[in-house]
């Protein structure tokens, strides 16, 4: 059945994972040309709905099974009367099995087939059957030039399974990807389809099962799950009987000289995200701008790590790192922080400290580097940890046992037991300073209310990720203090304070 993006299943699939439950599917006793027959009508029909009036259509196929799709859509447009081309950039003579079907239904209907070529002229809708879901290495010749033909030609473009050129379980571009304005994609999600570059190529997308029996998805490898409305943690209600001491003492640690927004904003955050007890640990001189912002946060000036000890007593969650800076100050409070048995969340400079190996990371983290940090605490390129961001939040995970959020389109969420969350909503202008530092005091105040980091970590992502999408609706100038009270109400709309 198929499925609008709010009804998408929540189970994220690898290209090999998907193979396996296509395979089952043939097993089961559902023909391969079938299951291809079906993505066709899916695409097709997809295709219609969301280009009524057009008329004409250019199916760039490859020689793989996703050509085998492209050949079935240009018989179905044809039957509708619409003007339908196929541009073969791959040869049809190496078209194998179902696909070779499909080629010869194409051309037992009539449809017209060329050879592309550099002066082939793409009209109408532009149906993208070059490469699916199988590529891993960069895309080569003819292809790259084929698909640099089709971003730009300004035509609608439509793709079957995924965007060619986009890796099916990373996100990372090969090289070169088509940009889609719809992808339809089939059987099980792929991990791809929402993290890394995904957000600028794939364009709408549709989901079809092509009729899978639910039974066919029973222990089948899951590569990781989608955060939904639906699925995401939960906090419980409040007793009438609830006090401060109830919802946990936050304290927050951060805010060298020049870096004294950075704490304050992620002590608004805790404050606002249900913390019972907020308390701030930042230089002296952000006191008073501290006090006259935040009245309900008990803010104390720290000119050494001596001075927090008394406190570290009576707090019950840590968030280190934001504004802390890399001098000597910082460096002694971090340290201070990783002695203390608590849960604790490491953000932005302490997290940059950790990479130097001069700290060691207590149990029961959570870590939310961007992909630079990430890059810096795994000892490898920015590019590397983009090129598999899956990968990366798994070894981060790994390395420093800890809840690992991965921030950036897509974030990601790993445990160190192997759980893998991913979360694909937010807005372009979310590209703005201090938003990490909300999202620090959120995973913060999630902790003291007594959520696990894991459920913590990706409760907090969704929050923080959906309302930026609802603030990023007023366009561009989003402030990170902007998502604070979205983040609350969200938070009453999910999961009420009283029940």
């Amino acid at each position: 059945m198929p499925h609008t993006k709010d009804e998408l299943p929540d189970a994220l699939y690898s290209a090999a994972q998907v193979r396996g439950l296509d395979a089952s599917l043939i097993a089961a006793g559902t023909p391969g040309f079938e299951l291809m027959q079906r993505a066709a009508r899916a695409t097709w029909r997809a295709l219609v709905r969301h280009w009524p009036t057009a008329h004409e259509l250019s199916v760039v196929a490859g020689h793989g099974n996703n050509a085998g799709d492209g050949y079935l859509v240009a018989v179905l447009a044809r039957r509708a009367g619409w003007h339908v081309r196929v541009l073969a950039a791959g040869d049809p003579g190496r078209l194998q099995g179902d696909a070779a079907s499909a080629h010869a239904e194409a051309v037992a209907e009539g449809v017209a087939i060329q050879d592309w070529n550099a002066h082939c002229e793409l009209r109408g809708v532009v149906l993208d059957a070059l490469l699916g879901t199988g590529l891993t290495g960069e895309v080569r010749e003819p292809y790259a030039s084929v698909i640099a033909a089709i971003n730009a030609s300004g035509l609608p473009v439509a793709a079957v399974d995924i965007p060619s050129g986009l890796c099916a379980d990373t996100g990372r571009q090969l090289g070169i990807a088509v940009r889609a304005d719809l992808t339809v994609t089939f059987i099980g999600l792929k991990l791809g389809l929402f993290t890394g570059s995904a957000a600028d190529v794939v364009g709408d997308l549709v989901f079809n099962d092509l009729q899978a029996a639910p039974e066919t998805f029973i222990g089948a490898t899951v590569s990781a799950r989608r955060l939904t409305a639906g699925n995401a943690p939960r906090l419980t209600g409040r007793a009438p009987t609830s006090h401060k001491g109830s919802f946990g003492h936050v304290l927050l640690i951060g805010g060298d000289r020049g870096f004294g927004g950075a704490i304050l904003l992620g002590a608004q955050s805790a404050l606002r995200s249900g913390a019972g007890m907020v308390s701030v640990a930042t230089r002296s001189e952000h006191v008073p701008a501290a006090l006259a912002r935040l009245p309900e946060a008990m803010v104390l000036g720290i000119s050494s790590a001596n001075q927090l000890m008394g406190l570290l007593e009576k707090v019950t969650v840590l968030v280190v790192g934001p504004g802390l800076g890399q001098g000597a100050w910082g460096r002694s409070l971090l340290s201070a922080a990783a002695n203390a048995p608590l849960p604790q969340v490491w953000d932005a400079d302490a997290l940059n400290l950790l990479a130097e190996s001069g700290v060691s990371l207590p149990a029961r983290c959570v870590i939310t580097p961007h992909p630079g940090e990430a890059a810096r605490l795994l000892g490898v390129s920015t590019a590397e940890v983009q090129a598999d961001r899956p990968a990366a939040a798994h070894a981060l995970s790994k390395k420093y046992t800890a809840v690992v959020i991965l921030k950036g389109a897509g974030s990601l969420i790993a445990s160190p037991d192997g759980r893998l969350a991913l979360c694909h909503q937010g807005h372009p202008a979310m590209a703005s300073a201090g938003l990490g530092d909300v999202l620090a005091g959120l995973v913060g105040a999630l902790l003291a209310q007594g959520m696990d980091a894991y459920d913590a970590a990706c409760l907090a992502v969704w929050l923080h990720a959906n309302a930026g999408a609802q603030q990023g609706e007023y366009g561009r100038g989003l402030a990170a203090s902007d998502l604070i009270p979205a983040i609350r109400q969200l938070l009453e709309e999910q999961a009420p304070c009283l029940k």
